[in-house]
């Protein structure tokens, strides 16, 4: 480890564990903007992303709180209606599944049974290769287990979901909650002019949030990993929900204003660049940039490298603002083989982006972001250079003719 890394990571512990009662923000993103240890990384996310309050003495009371308020909503949104508590039985007397009330119970338990199938088959898409993924959960939710999702009917069919209490159910009961807990607050304010749905996606944004609280090196904390992760989903929904509002696409603050402003950013930045792929090829940004924007270039690298750029993501002041600056550092690194490429190759490479040093695409984001980065230089073709190149096409043109005669 050199000896700058060293440095940072006593910055990291001092900020977080030793210095003043209360953590000082500024000095937490300028440590955790390069990446974020390990053991460290579940208490730093859970302040970057403004989840725990500044002040340590308020940590104990407050995740107490908001955990409380995670098992309530889990009783009311995930388990079957009718199981909840004797209090809510009691005033749903007269509701049953067979019941035609359009406020019924029962009859939002069965609509919301198509989402969460949905849920279910995108978050088993997750990361095939982690185990992780695939193994039980340690601490699996205990309202949840009540009326596991397994059991959830759709069309007198039961989800394929294997076992209940494996570690992808806590992200599916994160995006469920989020979002009946996100309409919830819409219809109490009937104003709102928007409202959101699942769109498939959502779950990559969950995956890697549960993964570092789930593993927790403090079973103490790991224990309360999908209520957190719930609490952590919601705040970063809220900051990046627009890219999944249909309505919103067209306007200033939807998905294809953001890929406009970032294809600007690259022809300002490197001109060349920007030519050959828009004008030459005709690549568009919705082939390659709608995925990379939207999904925080979750689906671009292996998950431990996702981490570390949302280490980086996370910490930056001006949350996001980062973000394009490291999609146009991705397509910088790889310049050469995309000005040299034609269509398919440079679409392929830029819906399969090579694997790459995530820390060395973050750094020089930053540098490109400070005005660092020299911007790349036009190569100048000269006019010998040009009849050479042509003399030689002109030649490989006549062997192909005389080979034909042939």
């Amino acid at each position: 480890m050199t000896t700058r890394y060293m440095e940072r990571l006593a910055k990291i512990e001092e900020v977080l564990l030793i210095a003043n009662k209360k953590i000082d923000i500024n000095d937490l993103r300028a440590g955790c903007s390069y990446g974020v240890p390990e053991s460290l990384r579940p208490l730093a996310w859970r302040l970057l992303l403004q989840y725990l309050p500044l002040e340590r003495h308020k940590w104990q009371s407050f995740l107490a709180n908001q955990r409380m308020n995670y098992d309530q909503m889990i009783e009311q949104v995930i388990v079957e209606p009718g199981t909840a508590s004797m209090e809510q039985s009691k005033s749903h007397d007269n509701d049953h599944p067979l019941s035609d009330n359009p406020t019924s119970d029962w009859s939002a338990f069965f609509q919301d049974n198509k989402v969460l199938s949905q849920i279910d088959k995108d978050v088993r898409r997750l990361y095939p290769e982690i185990q992780f993924f695939q193994l039980l959960s340690k601490f699996p939710h205990p309202h949840g287990m009540k009326y596991p999702l397994s059991r959830r009917v759709i069309n007198h069919q039961e989800l394929d979901t294997q076992e209940f209490g494996a570690n992808r159910d806590g992200i599916v009961g994160c995006v469920k909650t989020n979002l009946a807990k996100s309409n919830q607050d819409e219809n109490q304010a009937p104003d709102s002019e928007f409202h959101w749905h699942y769109v498939q996606g959502m779950n990559e944004l969950v995956a890697p949030i549960y993964y570092v609280f789930a593993n927790d090196a403090d079973e103490e904390w790991a224990a309360y990993a999908e209520a957190d992760t719930f609490f952590c989903f919601q705040q970063l929904m809220s900051e990046v929900k627009d890219n999944f509002i249909k309505t919103l696409d067209d306007s200033i603050c939807g998905i294809e204003s953001s890929m406009s402003a970032f294809h600007n950013m690259i022809s300002t930045f490197d001109p060349e660049l920007h030519k050959h792929l828009t004008l030459t090829l005709e690549i568009k940004p919705q082939f390659y940039a709608f995925r990379w924007l939207s999904l925080l270039l979750s689906q671009e690298f292996p998950l431990p490298d996702v981490i570390t750029l949302w280490d980086a993501l996370f910490s930056d002041p001006q949350r996001f603002a980062l973000l394009p600056y490291v999609c146009l550092a991705m397509m910088e690194l790889q310049r050469e083989p995309l000005l040299k490429g034609d269509f398919p190759f440079c679409v392929r490479l830029l819906q399969n982006y090579p694997d790459s040093d995530v820390a060395r695409i973050v750094a020089f984001a930053q540098d490109i972001r400070d005005g660092k980065a020299p911007k790349p230089t036009v190569k100048e073709v000269s006019k010998g250079s040009k009849i050479a190149r042509h003399a030689r096409q002109l030649s490989d043109t006549l062997r192909n003719l005389s080979i034909i005669k042939k």
